[in-house]
């Protein structure tokens, strides 16, 4: 059995397409058929079938549809029987299916597997999986069903899902040199979406990088146009930076080779040029992390050891866990690695006194730390990008890029010249960086041993090994968070005169608040950690968090996330997905969703 949606809705048994029947029985089958293997109430069901207009014989249609399905996809079933393809549920109903029964299913997995490659440096491998994905792209989706139905959000989010891979397999083709093998569905995608800059973005490089520049060049014009007639706005920085570059000829055809790529003499640089050694300064109490440390390392010998491509890493994780102190750690000790200097950039993100970094303050502070007075700096990204670049050119440096908002943010300061390494540190998991080739090094808690070393070198190991059993609860109530051991362990330091035993019954009392991890103005404060990113949640996100502490089980599964907040369960799995790119809980599972006890502790808070 093949079932198809991913075009005109389809079931095929061995060589004979089966009759679907009435349209609101294919529109059914399709509902099932984007949701296989998950459940769907029947309440859902009746919403999108009749757009909110259910007559009051609704449900009964419906269990008629799917007896009729059930008949027709497995013949001789006795009357009444579930049989094993669409199986009744509480409420409900759920299509029964293998992956390679399914082109959904099968094109989910080969994208799966391309953000995979493209997460771990194999741009190449990343491109062979996407282009397999969108390979069985036919058509729009669920063509052949209701025209009402197909525009509910249950069939939009799979074609969202096509829009996002086709750009991801843009980009890791942009990296590889293979765009030609992506191209056909690139354009299939930007004609899906004609108002989509970041695709039309990426449809230009992809054609200039094809060596169809003028073809480039005319699929902006129509964009343009189409912006300005339909929503009276002009293109964006990305679309306009896309237009730029192969204007200037910066977007090569995979092979081309010109005099100057094969001289081997060191391009002459924009004056003045200086050596920036701009790192903050490292933790002296620094422990542990040993892992992550040699994880690190490992892209900067590749970026050394190749010489020809720039390499980035992306340090993410919740907030407080130590991913700044980590970045700085790492690359004092990697200093001699880039003869040629380091940079850091806070961009903010999630800084609750000021607004994030735009792209262009960026730039102008990295121009300023390489030496290039404010009076000669160009107006506008473009051109503040391409002088950057070109300081950059043939040299040697590391760049650490902190607090990141979102990838859009980090596109015009990442390096293109050879021999440069990039470190970003982010609380958001930055997807779209990742799909474009980036190194996803995701931060754990420390392990207790680790947790108990870091407080035992901010306090003291004479402290320690006279209270081991209030080092070791004080370690359990901070939850091995490293901002939350070093508040308390600036307490520790302040009252020296105070045993550990009354810290541990200080947290112990304040249980179930973070009352206790409060430090004084100005200091660091995981109540206001936390806040900085619960801010950037979307109000349904942030309702969802705040409802979770009334989940009394170890994990909550988008089900009982639905139940909890009275949602469909795919919006609760939606949420629930923004939670944990937020790094506001974890996915420790697939489809379990747990929150730290302090995250837990700060959801209640803001309900009260």
């Amino acid at each position: 059995m093949r079932f198809e949606v991913l075009g005109s809705l389809r079931v095929v048994r061995g060589e004979t397409e089966l009759d679907l029947g009435f349209p609101q029985q294919r529109a059914l089958l399709g509902l099932l058929l984007v949701h296989t293997g998950r459940p769907m109430r029947m309440s859902e069901i009746v919403e999108v079938l009749w757009s909110g207009q259910p007559p009051a014989s609704a449900r009964n249609v419906v269990r008629r549809y799917v007896g009729a399905l059930r008949r027709l996809l497995e013949p001789g079933l006795p009357p009444r029987a579930p049989g094993q393809r669409l199986l009744g549920r509480t409420d409900g109903y759920l299509l029964a299916a293998d992956t390679d029964e399914v082109d959904l299913l099968c094109f989910r997995d080969l994208a799966r597997q391309g953000m995979r490659a493209a997460a771990t440096g194999r741009p190449e491998e990343a491109v062979r999986h996407f282009a397999d994905a969108l390979a069985l792209w036919r058509g729009p989706v669920a063509t052949g069903i209701p025209a009402a139905t197909r525009a509910h959000p249950h069939f939009a989010a799979v074609e969202r899902d096509i829009v996002r891979t086709a750009q991801m397999a843009a980009d890791a083709a942009l990296l590889s040199g293979r765009s030609e093998e992506v191209l056909p569905a690139l354009r299939r995608a930007a004609e899906l979406e004609p108002l989509d800059e970041p695709l039309h973005a990426r449809l230009v490089m992809s054609l200039a990088a094809c060596g169809l520049q003028a073809e480039a060049l005319t699929a902006y014009e129509h964009v343009r146009r189409d912006l300005a007639a339909q929503l009276g706005v002009a293109p964006g920085r990305e679309l306009g930076a896309a237009h730029a570059r192969v204007l200037r000829q910066e977007v090569r055809p995979a092979g081309h080779i010109t005099t100057r790529s094969m001289s081997p003499t060191r391009p002459k640089h924009p004056e003045p040029f200086v050596r920036p050694a701009q790192l903050p300064p490292d933790l002296a109490v620094f422990t542990g992390r040993s892992t992550e440390l040699d994880t690190l390392s490992g892209p900067a010998d590749a970026t050394a050891a190749a010489g020809h491509l720039p390499a980035t890493v992306l340090i993410s994780g919740m907030a407080g866990i130590g991913k700044t102190t980590l970045a700085v750690h790492w690359a004092h000790r990697a200093t001699d690695r880039f003869p040629d200097g380091q940079l850091h950039v806070d961009l903010g993100g999630f800084d609750p006194r000021r607004a994030a970094l735009t792209p262009a303050e960026a730039l102008r502070q990295l121009l300023a730390a390489l030496g290039v007075p404010a009076q000669r700096m160009p107006e506008g990204v473009d051109a503040l990008a391409a002088l950057y670049q070109g300081l950059l050119t043939g040299r040697r440096l590391l760049l650490l890029l902190d607090g990141a908002a979102d990838t859009e943010q980090l596109r015009p300061l990442l390096p293109v010249s050879s021999g440069c390494l990039t470190v970003v540190t982010s609380r958001n998991g930055l997807p779209g960086l990742i799909a474009a080739g980036a190194r996803h090094l995701p931060l754990n808690l420390p392990s207790a041993a680790d947790a108990h070393a870091v407080l035992t070198r901010r306090i003291g190991s004479e402290r320690v090994a006279a209270e081991p059993e209030a080092a070791e609860e004080i370690v359990a109530r901070c939850g091995r968070v490293p901002l939350a051991l070093a508040v308390v362990a600036a307490r520790a330091t302040s009252r020296r005169d105070f045993p550990l035993a009354a810290l541990a019954a200080e947290l112990r009392a304040s249980h179930g608040s973070l009352d206790a991890f409060c430090s004084a103005k100005g200091a660091a404060d995981v109540r206001a950690a936390f806040h900085c990113s619960y801010r950037t949640l979307s109000a349904q996100g942030a309702r969802l968090f705040r409802l979770l502490p009334r989940h009394t089980g170890p994990f909550v599964t988008a089900g009982a996330a639905a139940a909890l907040a009275d949602l469909p369960v795919c919006e609760a799995r939606t949420l629930l997905g923004e939670l944990a790119e937020a790094h506001l809980a974890t996915e420790s599972a697939p489809g379990h969703y747990a929150l730290h006890e302090l995250l837990r502790a700060f959801a209640a808070e803001l309900t009260e």
